[in-house]
Formats: C-alpha cells, sequence, structure tokens
C-alpha cells in the first residue's frame, strides 16, 4: 500500500517550485492563492530569493508548506495514498493532503506557527544537536542525567536522534554522548530549540489558533508524530498537533508503524529527499521515491 510523506524544515532550497509554478496552470493559480493568504510574495522568495533569507522560519515553513501541498493537489486522482505522515512541519501538509485541513487553513496555521515559534527562540537562547552512533535509551538517559533543559526532539532513524533544550545545557549533553561513544554530537545550525520544553510560548499561542479552526474527518489515516499512530478522530488530531510543538518527533516508529501495517510503498511529496534516506534505515525492505509529475 501507499503511503505519502512530507518533509519539514531543513529540506527547502532556492527555486524549489519554479519548475511546478511555470508548467503547470492549476499550480501557478494554488502558488498565487497562498501569495494572497500570507500577504506577501513568498514565491519570489522561493524562486528567485537567496538561501539565508530562505532560511528564516518564518519564510522556510510556509515555503516548505505551500510547496508540499500544490504538489500533492497537482496529483488529483493520482494520489492514491492510503495513508499520510509529515516530519514536524510535514504533519501540517499530511493534513492538508488527507482533507482535514482546507489550502488556506493549513497554510495560516503554519505561518502562526512558524511566527510564534520564532518569537519563542528570542526568550530563552536554545539550540538542537544531532547524535549519531548510539542507541535511543543511551541517549535518553544521558539527557535525563544532565544538568539543565534538554531533551530527545527528532527520533530520525536508528542510530540517529537530535536532541534540544537550553544551549549550555545541549553542550553538556554533547560532551557526555561522545565520552558514551556517539560518533557525532553535533550542534546544528538552527535558531532555537524546536521539539523542546523551550517551545511552550509558541505551544500555547498555536494552541488557540488550531482549536479555533475547523478540523475535517481525514480521508485516510494520519500517523502523527507525538504518538506515532495511525489518527482519524478529530479531537484527537488537535491535540496531537498542539503538543508537537513541545514533544519529540516519533518518526522512527511512525514509519515503523507504517510499514508493519502494509505501507510498504514511501512517496515523499515536497522538497527534497531526506525523508527517503531515513526511511531506507527505518525499513529497509520497503520501496521509497519522489512524486513525479512527468
Amino acid at each position: 500500500m501507499k503511503a505519502y510523506v512530507f518533509p519539514g524544515q531543513g529540506s527547502q532550497f532556492v527555486a524549489m517550485g519554479k519548475d511546478l509554478y511555470e508548467s503547470n496552470e492549476k499550480a501557478k493559480a494554488l502558488f498565487e492563492r497562498a501569495n494572497e493568504v500570507i500577504g506577501f510574495r513568498i514565491t519570489d522568495m522561493m524562486f528567485e530569493g537567496d538561501a539565508d533569507a530562505l532560511k528564516q522560519t518564518e519564510v522556510t515553513q510556509p515555503a516548505i508548506f505551500i510547496h508540499s501541498v500544490i504538489l500533492a493537489q497537482v496529483l488529483e486522482t493520482a494520489f492514491d495514498a492510503k495513508a499520510v505522515a509529515g516530519h514536524s512541519l510535514g504533519e501540517f501538509s499530511a493534513l492538508v493532503a488527507a482533507g482535514v485541513l482546507s489550502f488556506e487553513d493549513g497554510l495560516v496555521l503554519v505561518a502562526k506557527r512558524a511566527s510564534a515559534m520564532q518569537r519563542a527562540c528570542g526568550i530563552e537562547r536554545g539550540t538542537m544537536a544531532a547524535v549519531l552512533g548510539l542507541e535511543d535509551a543511551v541517549v535518553e538517559a544521558i539527557c535525563v542525567s544532565t544538568e539543565g533543559r534538554v531533551v530527545p526532539a527528532n527520533y530520525n532513524c536508528p542510530g540517529q536522534l537530535v536532541i534540544s533544550g537550553a544551549y549550555d545545557a545541549v553542550e553538556r549533553a554533547c560532551e557526555t554522548l561522545k565520552e558514551a561513544g556517539a560518533r557525532r554530537a553535533l550542534i546544528l545550525p538552527v535558531s532555537g530549540a524546536f521539539h523542546s520544553p523551550l517551545m511552550e510560548p509558541a505551544r500555547e499561542e498555536l494552541a488557540q489558533a488550531i482549536e479555533h479552526t475547523s478540523f475535517a474527518h481525514p480521508r485516510i489515516p494520519i500517523y502523527q508524530n507525538v504518538s506515532a499512530e495511525a489518527v482519524t478522530d478529530t479531537a484527537t488530531l488537535k491535540k496531537n498537533l498542539i503538543a508537537q510543538l513541545t514533544a519529540p518527533v516519533k518518526w522512527t516508529q511512525s514509519v515503523q508503524n507504517m510499514f508493519s501495517h502494509g505501507h510498504d510503498q514511501f512517496l515523499e511529496c515536497g522538497p527534497g529527499n531526506v525523508l527517503q534516506g531515513l526511511i531506507k534505515k527505518i525499513a529497509p525492505l520497503a520501496e521509497t521515491s519522489t512524486v513525479n509529475l512527468s
């Protein structure tokens, strides 16, 4: 069975979506609609902007969402997914693809999420670090024993876990992780401590917007980051989406569950191919590909 997966922050690149805009009238109309909804010509930044501007959270998140969702919508009847999932930000794209959110409502929420996260980053200095080559349980234990606030943030694939928290605590944890045998424990060039308690102000802000947004019953199950389980209940979808900002992304567990439930073909819908690489490490027998519109 086919499952569509949607990437998160970090998969952006300059000129993303430009070919689609220029070659497909439906896509062009949707890109222009996105400009209207968001209140500025984000397409100019996506197609012709510089890489540094595109890395800004308030631009990156809506840009990736727009590109991913338009790809899925242009597929029309060829979009025959039996389940969807998205990595962090990608979960919003998955909700639109599953018919839970409209394109416009999804974009409004993503823009609010991005701005709320950016504001939260300014309250307390935080960061994230990639940890390679250790069992998850070892990383979890070191996070617990480290002085200060540091937690597992992204379970990306076996042997690759991202931690997040206060800058000094993440630095201390990285030193301990290296002593424990980590192949790498590298602080990432990010603006804040995403998926950690430091995002609580953003979670509170986004919760109000989500609670006031209409969620339709999904056409297909959505494997959510917080639980790694297939969800079809709208109240649960909202609850998990709100919790996602301060909870870890259980991508490894989500893909494992999807594969065990018979979803053995994964199509990445959005910029880049990061998720394909992760899925191959999580479920080596699964087929992976990118969405092809030709």
